[in-house]
């Protein structure tokens, strides 16, 4: 066997894990780091007046964390599977309620970003979780578990929201990031006492290198496509930024195509089932995306424009926290399908959902009614979506690249929902109606932006159809003890 592969498990972690408890746990976490991404959505008009800076700079607090995300995610995924990745899970938790205490001092906008960015690093927790997932649980609870796992990041945000909405509205703005501290601090302790330690790891030296040039070339895109509007287009700044990240990136895969122990194995992400999974996974974060941008502008409009619904930001949460319970409701579903057809048929079925939420959003959109069924359908699609890919993923990978793997997958969930928030940004900035002498977005506007979403969502279909068909796994005898799936697959390999 490849020694990179099993190495010893840390002491004590050798007993069988809980699995109920393993997963409960995971879970938790999961919608704790999810919970941090809404957390500051209630508050973003007043920000300007609670740090004393212009709107245009108190922006940063939303951008640091994208950014930070976006580094942390793939370069924490591969440390796990280097170094341990309850190890890694226990530091980004770490990192997320030290980012929450620094964000409620903060009363100016330094410390702020500083405390987002570091709730930022946070970010992979979820692909962590599930990668934990499959290296200590028995295989025939992987596929619930880790859809559950997967579907964590849409029911925290969901909840999240009406939480942040209602603090915001009845208490100092601080308090929304003392309860993110205090509910991390519960999830690192969950976590320190029940998870066990994966006996996988991969072992080698770090790509510092690498992992350099990705972050470069990620920073470098995501600031030309989530700033493009405020610096316009065509601008210098963004054009210079958007061919560095071209250059960058280039230059990233040709070193890491000739480093013995890259950061991310180019080799394995080439392969037909991950590489059209993450392809996938850029048009499903992109669909999923379009609704967070257009129902909440929808429900606070005036009524006065004929489509919108004058609602609050609490309502807001309210309409959309149906989605997440939803969408957890969907996770069992999604891995009972995927256990009789397999994720490749799970990921197709989900995709079609949302094509069909959407294309009924351009339909109904007049009453609030109407705006709980389209985001519960589309919570639903979601769900089965988000179950499949790591099943997808962690099927055509080896174990010591789980974490590694998975978070990529993340990463690409992540960059179809910044093209998503940056093209239907272009688009509501463009198509606008006249109200009282302000440019608000049209109802023609957000019905275009609704058949994009719908759009990427058969693009999802279409990707997940050419993704080659999975061999069926062996089932274990009925009399015997389930085996954890990081054995079988050592088993295998």
């Amino acid at each position: 066997m490849s020694d990179a592969l099993a190495r010893p498990a840390e002491a004590g972690s050798s007993a069988p894990p809980r699995s109920n408890a393993v997963v409960a746990v995971l879970a938790l976490a999961g919608i704790v780091v999810s919970l941090m991404q809404t957390l500051v959505i209630p508050i973003i008009p007043e920000l300007p007046k609670y740090l004393n800076a212009s709107a245009s700079n108190t922006a940063w607090a939303v951008t640091a964390t994208l950014l930070a995300a976006a580094v942390a995610t793939p370069v924490v995924g591969r440390l796990g599977d280097m170094f341990g990745k309850r190890r890694m899970l226990l530091t980004s938790i770490v990192l997320l309620v030290s980012g929450s205490i620094v964000c409620a001092l903060a009363d100016s906008l330094v410390p702020m970003v500083i405390g987002r960015a570091l709730q930022g690093l946070a970010a992979a927790v979820v692909p962590l979780g599930i990668s934990i997932m499959r290296d200590v649980l028995p295989s025939d609870r992987l596929a619930g578990s880790t859809a559950l796992m997967s579907a964590s990041l849409g029911v925290g945000g969901a909840l999240g929201l009406p939480s942040a909405a209602f603090i915001a509205d009845h208490y100092n703005w601080h308090l929304l990031f003392w309860v993110s501290a205090v509910l991390g601090a519960v999830a690192f302790l969950l976590v320190l006492l029940i998870v066990p330690e994966s006996k996988v790891r991969t072992g080698g030296r770090f790509d510092l290198v690498g992992s350099l040039g990705l972050s470069a070339g990620l920073i470098s895109l995501l600031l030309a496509i989530s700033k493009g509007s405020d610096w316009g287009w065509t601008s210098a700044t963004t054009l210079i930024l958007g061919v560095a990240a071209v250059a960058i990136l280039l230059s990233w895969g040709w070193y890491e195509l000739r480093s013995p122990q890259p950061l991310v194995d180019l080799r394995t992400t080439a392969k037909p089932q991950v590489l059209f999974t993450n392809l996938a996974s850029i048009a499903l974060g992109f669909s999923m995306f379009a609704m967070s941008l257009v129902l909440p502008q929808l429900l606070q409009l005036p009524t006065q424009t004929g489509y919108g619904l004058g609602k609050s930001m609490l309502m807001v949460g309210l309409v959309l926290a149906p989605q997440g319970l939803v969408m957890m409701a969907m996770s069992a579903v999604s891995a009972r399908v995927t256990k009789a057809k397999g994720p490749k048929v799970t990921l197709m079925i989900g995709a079609l959902i949302v094509a069909s939420g959407y294309a009924l959003n351009i339909l109904l959109m007049s009453e609030v009614w109407h705006l709980i069924l389209v985001s519960c359908i589309i919570g639903a699609g979601v769900g089965f979506t988000y179950g499949a890919l790591p099943a997808l993923i962690m099927g055509a990978v080896d174990p010591s690249q789980t974490g590694a793997a998975n978070s990529l997958n993340t990463l690409m969930r992540s960059l179809g929902t910044s093209f998503a928030s940056a093209i239907a940004g272009v688009i509501l900035a463009q198509m606008t109606t006249d109200f009282g002498g302000a440019a608000l977005p049209s109802e023609n506007g957000f019905k275009v932006v609704m058949a994009i979403g719908a759009g990427a969502a058969l693009l999802a279909f279409f990707l997940a159809s050419l993704i080659p068909k999975a061999r069926k796994a062996v089932e274990a005898p009925a009399d015997e003890e389930p085996t954890p799936a990081s054995e079988v697959a050592e088993a295998k390999a």
